[in-house]
């Protein structure tokens, strides 16, 4: 019997090039689970799991037996079951409510159709409301770690089967920020993306307004590469959003292209009370300072709390009385105390009094944006405490509400989140922070995730399995563009903040081939030199390549006077990128400076001679 506990998407994929069979490892995997586990509220029974091999065998068969087709082919998940999959009663962890779903949530069709393998449906904070994990009639889902302690909700189950290793990835969804705190208690990795790059057709609706689906997985390569799987407009789904082709030059720098450099961290940090965990964010925040080109900035987090208490204070909580309204009028005695008494709140709150917290966001939101005018994103505690499940139970709202601190505002703010490991706390119990960027800066946060991850590696949730290198593969990086610049844009010249504004990197010092001559062209300020490329007599000349956010380049060509352009340019290694050229013409009486190899050279000796 193979035991394939911890393994990731690539011991998976791994697994099937060399012969595995899914009927064995799917199996093997079913056959291993324990059925009273509370994680789980369904299980794929033997049927089930029949119908589930010979559908994935006809998609095989459909692209001619090429596993590469089916990226995720034969790869177990699981579900919150909030999410509709046909084969699988949907509960929202509410019996009375169940239905079984005639088609598939446009998610779950997506990832059927890549070759996955939905195993089962996991336990949640009924109806999505809660943070704790408690609220469930199916029980409390127990932390990965010390089952004494809170598994963090209201996606409980979907973390806890990701951190013991029995599926590489699940779902969950995050309202505010139940894709994140689970993730942060038991030591994986919680994807928030932006609000409408996954569809949320065929989801229970929370705050259908705010609501996502949210990814738990043990590495941020796999994450991400369920995010590119899932990604997509979806036109029948009201709340899917098409991303933009290129985001504002002239927005705050959480709203605009680039890497994350600048992060914010709060000025005045909230742990109530629990030492343990603010001794562990202060280990984590030393050790992120020593990550090469991150800078920590304190900001007041005042802004972010005032909206973060609107979610569940505010009329944003007759959203999710609109979502269960007939049911709850008729089985209000069959629902959780404790979401029974929050979701009753709505009716505090009349049709004024939403559109007057809807004003007030929007302020908030306009206030946080110019705090945040310099800060590239937001690095937070993904929780401030680590509460145990009798405490919960005794003081459930106020629990709940600390669990929420760092994740509340964020959904409100129409911003995107990726919680990860950051090692442990005194006690034995995972710690995890949470890096927040802006609007369809997924992939950026993925990329810094990667890098943090890399320096500092944990174990994989809550199994033994050593922590894979992240590889930062395409699939998270942003569309680049590379020039080769030669002359007043180079390094510590005068235009070269046109590339650091554009948050260029440069990627080599190198020349051209040995097929080109310099020009000093006559009255330009500042003095610019003209490359050209010539037949014969030709020389390399030293270039730097810088590479930029493709959204980025258009605004830096317009910056190009005449008669300089941006063309092609051969590189000595005999690759050809972009690059500064000159036109014919406007060489005509420039000084030919080839003999100094690169313009820099020729400044100096003019300051020289001075």
């Amino acid at each position: 019997m193979t035991t394939t506990n911890g393994w990731t998407l690539e011991q998976w994929q791994q697994a099937y090039r060399e012969g595995a069979s899914p009927a064995s490892l799917l199996g093997d995997l079913i056959s291993q689970l324990d059925t009273s586990d509370n994680a789980w509220i369904s299980l794929l029974d033997n049927d089930g799991l029949s119908n589930a091999l010979a559908t994935l065998q006809k998609r095989l068969e459909n692209v001619g037996g090429e596993l590469a087709k089916l990226p995720l082919y034969g790869i177990p998940f699981a579900a919150k079951d909030n999410i509709d999959a046909t084969g699988f009663t949907t509960t929202a962890g509410c019996p009375a409510y169940a239905y079984p779903p005639t088609r598939d949530a446009a998610l779950i069709g997506k990832l059927r159709a890549a070759g996955a393998v939905l195993i089962g449906k996991t336990n949640l904070d009924q109806f999505a409301t809660g943070l704790v994990g408690t609220r469930s009639p199916f029980g409390a889902v127990a932390n990965s770690f010390n089952p004494e302690v809170v598994s963090g909700g209201s996606s409980s189950g979907s973390a806890s089967v990701v951190a013991r290793g029995l599926v590489p990835f699940s779902l969950g969804t995050d309202t505010a920020g139940s894709g994140r705190v689970p993730a942060g208690l038991n030591n994986i990795v919680g994807l928030k993306p932006t609000k409408g790059l996954f569809s949320i057709d065929g989801v229970v609706p929370a705050c259908r307004s705010l609501d996502c689906v949210s990814i738990f997985a043990l590495t941020v390569n796999n994450a991400g590469h369920i995010a590119e799987l899932m990604a997509g407009f979806e036109p029948d789904d009201a709340f899917s959003r098409k991303a933009p082709s290129a985001l504002p030059l002239d927005a705050p720098a959480m709203r605009r292209p680039g890497p994350l450099s600048r992060l914010g961290i709060p000025q005045s940090p909230r742990f109530f009370g629990d030492h343990v965990a603010e001794a562990a964010w202060q280990t984590a925040l030393e050790q992120w300072q020593q990550l090469e080109g991150v800078t920590l900035v304190e900001i007041d987090f005042t802004p972010m709390f005032e909206l973060a208490a609107l979610l569940y204070e505010g009329p944003w909580v007759a959203e999710r009385h609109a979502a269960v309204e007939a049911f709850m009028a008729e089985h209000a005695d069959d629902m959780n105390d404790v979401v029974r008494g929050i979701i009753s709140n709505a009716g505090k709150f009349s049709a004024t009094d939403t559109f007057k917290a809807q004003y007030h966001k929007e302020e908030l939101v306009r206030v946080i944006d110019i705090l945040l005018n310099d800060i590239d994103g937001l690095l937070v505690p993904t929780a401030p405490t680590a509460p145990t499940i009798e405490a919960v139970n005794a003081d459930p709202i106020t629990l709940n509400s600390q669990l929420g601190t760092y994740t509340n505002f964020v959904n409100l703010a129409d911003f995107c989140a990726l919680a990860v490991p950051a090692g442990f706390r005194n006690d034995g119990l995972p710690f995890g922070v949470t890096l927040v960027s802006g609007a369809w800066k997924d992939r950026e946060l993925q990329t810094l995730a990667s890098r943090w991850l890399n320096a500092h590696p944990t174990q994989l949730g809550a199994t033994d399995q050593p922590r894979p290198p992240e590889t930062m593969d395409q699939a998270f990086a942003i569309p680049t563009v590379q020039v080769a610049v030669v002359g007043a844009h180079l390094s510590g010249m005068p235009l070269n903040t046109q590339l650091t504004e554009r948050h260029a990197c440069r990627v080599a010092s190198t020349t051209t081939s040995a097929h080109y001559r310099l020009f000093a062209l006559p009255n330009t300020v500042p003095p610019k030199p003209g490359l050209q490329r010539v037949t014969q007599d030709g020389a390399a000349i030293i270039v730097e390549v810088w590479e930029m956010p493709a959204s980025e380049f258009g605004s830096f060509v317009d910056l190009v006077p005449a008669p300089l352009g941006i063309g092609s340019v051969e590189l000595t290694d005999g690759r050809w990128v972009n690059g500064f050229i000159c036109e014919g013409h406007g060489i005509t009486n420039a000084q030919d400076v080839t003999e100094f190899g690169g313009w820099r050279a020729y400044i100096q000796a003019q300051t020289s001679n001075a």
